[in-house]
């Protein structure tokens, strides 16, 4: 297990001491200001894919504007000097209430890509969440995580043996809990994509893992190294352009011995039937915006379905995350950890795992020094008694 204790703030020593030699970071350690530097190193193509939203922004927009409307609010005279970010998530201790979220097509930004993720996923202690858009092998990605901590997201077939041999294959490779992504059975309306009419998954990236499967392998009527693009473009109905119903997650249950966590829940009511199902937790989320313009924050979905069923089931949030603030005020609503997104990956594209190690231990030094400065010293002690919630006319009445 990596650092535990206070040991993530060390982070901001190292840096001023670097500064005695003349030396400032590689690039920003202000998360919220990573786009605007990866933005020319990424090509636009690749920028539009990684920050693009649906339709308008709209949904991208509200998710940071939840998180502005709740402010922290700081407790004195408590001894909070030594912190322990340490927590238990769905029966695995983790480091720091943090995991790397998953995101596809990663070579498109480094050609290390997942790999590259996967090693400094490993180095900082942080849970990484391979995607099935990975443009690595579910196998490969595992080899160079080494002995972290991963789980494996599903973009679910429509096709039962091909899905119940990805899952095989992660079990087999270590990777310990299924995230389940709800949200994306078919592509949203994503203009800055559709400007540049750029899909990666056609020109033959974040296909690895069905291009290495031997059962959709065995669907093909040339090897895949031969006609790699008709090999993706046969792919593509199979995972995507049609939903599942609530009543198919049994099949996952048989294929799949460790937890399952179903991604994209932001009603409550679909909150109460992954509990009804016997998932074992929930992922709030909206995809950072990039699936329904107009839809609700992440962060205020979380308060709905936490008072829902947060007594009954743990509660994941991803969507907006940019500070170690904000992982605070999403544990104080209820997440019992929160998954960092689009920042690791203009981290990859400006460093590859050096990058994504930089932003990984830039959130988790804010995380911890926040936590120390409201005045907490363990994950536990993190509770709505923190925050206070604007009120949208008036600035402000107490949550």
């Amino acid at each position: 297990m990596a650092e535990s204790r206070t040991g993530f703030a060390d982070y901001q020593f190292e840096i001023y001491l670097r500064g005695l030699q003349d030396q400032v970071p590689p690039f920003t350690t202000d998360l919220s200001a990573l786009e605007e530097v990866a933005r020319d190193r990424m090509g636009p193509q690749p920028y539009g894919y990684v920050a693009g939203a649906a339709g308008t922004g709209a949904t991208a927009r509200a998710n940071r504007a939840a998180f502005d409307g709740h402010r922290l609010v700081p407790r004195m005279l408590r001894d909070a000097t030594e912190r322990d970010l340490r927590t238990t998530v769905l029966g695995s201790e983790l480091a720091a209430p943090v995991l790397l979220a998953p995101i596809g097509v990663q070579t498109v930004v480094h050609p290390d890509g997942e790999l590259a993720t996967a090693r400094a996923a490993q180095a900082t202690g942080v849970p990484m969440v391979l995607s099935t858009a990975s443009s690595h092998t579910i196998e490969e990605a595992a080899r160079a995580n080494g002995d972290g901590q991963r789980w494996f997201q599903l973009y679910w077939p429509h096709d039962d043996e091909v899905t119940a041999s990805i899952l095989a294959r992660a079990r087999a490779a270590g990777y310990t809990t299924l995230v389940v992504t709800l949200d994306t059975w078919q592509l949203a309306w994503r203009p800055r994509d559709l400007d540049q009419a750029y899909l990666p998954f056609i020109r033959g990236n974040g296909v690895a893992v069905p291009l290495s499967d031997p059962v959709f392998r065995s669907r093909l009527d040339r090897p895949a190294e031969e006609d790699p693009q008709a090999a993706a473009l046969q792919w593509l109905p199979i995972f995507s352009g049609k939903a599942h119903t609530w009543d198919e997650l049994g099949f996952l249950r048989e294929h799949w011995d460790g937890p399952i966590v179903l991604k994209g829940i932001v009603h409550p009511q679909d909150a109460r039937r992954a509990v009804a199902a016997g998932m074992d937790g929930v992922l709030v989320s909206n995809h950072g915006g990039r699936q329904v313009d107009g839809a609700v924050a992440a962060l205020d979905a979380l308060v709905d379905v936490v008072a829902e069923v947060g007594d009954e089931t743990e509660v994941l949030f991803d969507s907006g995350v940019r500070s170690g603030a904000d992982v605070v005020k999403a544990l104080a609503l209820g997440a019992r950890a929160v998954l960092l997104g689009r920042p690791y990956v203009y981290g990859l594209a400006l460093g590859g795992a050096d990058g994504v190690q930089h932003v990984v231990r830039s959130l988790l030094a804010d995380l911890d020094l926040t936590m120390g400065l409201v005045g907490c010293t363990r994950v536990a002690e993190i509770g709505p008694d923190l925050l206070h919630r604007l009120a949208p006319a008036d600035g402000g009445s107490r949550r």
